[in-house]
């Protein structure tokens, strides 16, 4: 039987969440890794110090372990809010170049960091618990690099409660007025979709396979 997942408060601003270590044989002993950056407000400041987490992170996942790195901001349960994300090879030098480019990318993010006017923390959650989800890893860890202090935009509503989003829930668009709509940036792929849609809510229709889009997953 999995043992329920733990929280612990590793540092002012900062919570390590571990995931569930169940006693099943044969459980993958790889990890997986989730940052979140606060880049709200003043706290955009503090992104340099995230950098230096993000550095000794790498320098101890080992081959076969997940990394992502995201911001958040005012709707932070986007791909879009993924800095930088690897499943570091076998290969111990295929592996440093990905850390190496992994580490470019997050360094080009906080030299070019922007504080956001708001903090969307679950949403963060949720994109994190997506990405863990996906790479299925023995160990799953969630830092935040944050005050914890959630920050909605006003008339921001999410109507899914944490506990019961789940893989393969239908969800139905809430596309916003006419008047409030921009389809700059939007191609046939998604892009920046809430320029045009207010939210997403259940629609009450039964849970889609896995199966059934698992080759649309990337």
């Amino acid at each position: 039987m999995s043992r329920p997942t733990r929280y612990r408060s590793v540092a002012a601003g900062l919570v390590l969440l571990l995931g569930a270590c169940g006693g099943q044989v044969h459980m993958p002993r790889n990890t997986g890794l989730y940052l979140l950056i606060d880049t709200s407000g003043t706290y955009n400041r503090q992104v340099t110090k995230a950098e230096q987490i993000i550095l000794v992170a790498l320098s101890r996942l080992q081959p076969s372990d997940s990394f992502a790195v995201a911001r958040i901001d005012t709707a932070s349960f986007t791909e879009k809010n993924i800095i930088a994300k690897a499943t570091f090879d076998d290969r111990p030098s295929t592996a440093n170049q990905q850390k190496r480019a992994f580490a470019s990318r997050v360094e080009k993010f906080i030299d070019e960091s922007a504080p956001a006017p708001y903090t969307d923390i679950t949403g963060g959650l949720l994109q994190a618990i997506e990405f863990l989800k996906e790479k299925n890893p023995g160990r799953k860890e969630i830092l935040i690099f944050s005050d914890m202090k959630e920050d909605l935009a006003k008339g921001y509503v999410r109507d899914i409660p944490l506990d019961d989003f789940r893989v393969g829930m239908r969800l139905g668009a809430q596309w916003k007025k006419p008047k409030d709509r921009s389809v700059a940036g939007l191609d046939n792929r998604g892009g920046a979709w809430e320029q045009v849609i207010d939210r997403w809510v259940p629609t009450g229709e039964p849970d889609l396979s896995f199966e059934a889009f698992k080759e649309h997953t990337w």
